[in-house]
């Protein structure tokens, strides 16, 4: 029974070991997109995407491998939650923008905390909020358009808003938290790309099954999809399955 328990505890602190080094990877996932009705005139764009960071810091080592790669960053939600000293978020954010131009779109922790306070810290570094609008972004010899949407799980989303000004035959990068959003992108859009995070991957999946689809690159009819897994953990600093992990995109025409 001895020997028993002590493989057992062994085999569990084991796991717990692995779980703990999944939520801290520091990974940069190449993902080459090649779009139909990218412009055929305009040179390949490459971005770069972290989602729900939460409480952790940004790695130098993600800083390093992507710089120089990177046309603008951008951050899909949950920058932060409650407990999460501004003071980090600044470091976080002094560290994307090294990279390039930061833009974002909220999450529904980012509401857990004093929102003016953040919106101040925005401004102070010139980081460019979409909030169900668009912007257009100069990148080499062309536009595109980056879309964002509000959190859909806070019913701040207004996806019909976001689209005022934008027309199909344009180069469109959706932005969402949340990438139940998809649900309501019409073929006839002319959304190109979206990119979400949210859900994590599931975070802990047991024997491949978790709460949410692990992250992922789907073609659709309606568009093409990309959801990360995202960089930080919530509730608890465990991974299993879905490890965290930030995105170089590289877009094509294809």
């Amino acid at each position: 029974m001895l020997e028993i328990s002590m493989v057992l505890l062994a085999g569990g602190a084991s796991l717990l070991f692995y779980m703990i080094y999944e939520a801290r990877r520091n990974v940069v996932k190449i993902e080459e997109v090649k779009l139909p009705h990218y412009p055929r005139q305009m040179k390949p764009v490459s971005l770069f995407f972290i989602s729900d960071i939460h409480k952790r810091g940004i790695s130098n080592e993600i800083i390093e491998e992507v710089r120089g790669k990177t046309d603008l960053v951008i951050i899909g939600g949950d920058l932060l939650e409650k407990g999460v000293p501004f003071s980090r978020v600044e470091r976080n954010l002094d560290k994307l923008l090294t990279l390039g131009s930061v833009y974002f779109v909220w999450g529904n922790n980012d509401y857990e905390v004093n929102t003016s306070t953040l919106k101040q810290i925005f401004k102070k570094k010139g980081i460019i909020e979409i909030v169900n609008s668009s912007v257009k972004v100069k990148v080499h010899n062309g536009v595109l358009n980056l879309i964002g949407v509000d959190d859909a799980s806070t019913q701040r989303a207004n996806y019909e808003a976001s689209l005022e000004g934008v027309h199909p035959d344009e180069f469109n990068l959706l932005i969402s938290h949340d990438p139940r959003l998809v649900n309501q992108v019409r073929k006839e859009d002319g959304i190109d790309f979206m990119i979400s995070g949210h859900t994590h991957g599931g975070q802990v999946r047991l024997f491949g099954w978790g709460m949410y689809k692990k992250g992922r690159l789907e073609t659709l009819p309606e568009t093409t999809l990309l959801v990360s897994n995202g960089y930080g953990t919530t509730a608890i600093p465990l991974r299993l399955g879905a490890p965290a992990e930030t995105h170089l995109v590289m877009i094509d025409k294809g």
